[in-house]
This record gives C-alpha cells, sequence and structure tokens, in this order.
C-alpha cells in the first residue's frame, strides 16, 4: 500500500513538472484520445500496464486544468488546486469501470471536482 503510494506521488511530481509547463500556454497540451484510443488504453491499464496508465494520466490532464480553472477563485493555490486535481484523475483511472458504457472524462470530472472540494 505505501509502495503503491510512493509511487503515485513520485508519477504525480513528474506529470506536475510536465503539466506546469502545458498550463503556461494551453496549446502545449497533447491531444485528447480517441474514443478508441481510450478503449485501448484502458483495457491496457486494467491489466497492470504501468505505460497505458501514464498515458491516460498524460493525456486528460486539459481536463485537470479545466476543472481547476473553475476553483482558482477559491483562495487556495494554483499548484495545490493542480496536485490534488490530478490525485483525483489517478483515483479515476484507478477504479474506472468501462463496462459501464460512459467515456472516462465524464467520470474523472466528478473524481477531480471531488478531490478538489473535499
Amino acid at each position: 500500500m505505501f509502495s503503491q503510494l510512493f509511487f503515485c506521488f513520485t508519477e504525480i511530481v513528474k506529470n506536475f513538472l510536465i503539466f506546469s509547463g502545458y498550463i503556461s500556454n494551453t496549446n502545449s497540451f497533447p491531444r485528447p484520445l480517441t474514443k478508441e484510443e481510450e478503449e485501448h488504453y484502458l483495457i491496457r491499464c486494467a491489466a497492470g500496464d504501468e505505460k497505458a496508465r501514464n498515458i491516460l494520466i498524460e493525456r486528460n490532464l486539459r481536463l485537470v486544468a479545466h476543472i481547476v480553472k473553475k476553483y482558482n477563485s477559491s483562495g487556495k493555490d494554483m499548484d495545490d488546486l493542480i496536485s490534488i486535481g490530478t490525485i483525483g484523475l489517478i483515483k479515476a483511472i484507478s477504479t474506472f469501470d468501462i463496462n459501464k458504457g460512459t467515456r472516462l472524462a465524464t467520470y474523472a470530472a466528478r473524481c477531480i471536482e471531488n478531490a478538489i472540494l473535499t
């Protein structure tokens, strides 16, 4: 459990550094995944593929930025909101059920907002 949390934390830090560069220029985000690509990476992620998981995280950072912008005036530090939102995104990817028939972004948006609000 601790090793998983530590790994998640290091991934968050790595992704945060990447994300920090993206936030200054919104045109720098990687393109979102198509429905077929998303499904492919979700299946691989469910099978334990860390590379697929990282791709899902990186390609959905734009969603974190979009949601964080809503809470920018809440008085919290923007960097903290980004970190918390990224944790919500990671939780969403870890708990997403592809068989429910919804897109990851729909599910992840709620998880990101819940992480920011709690």
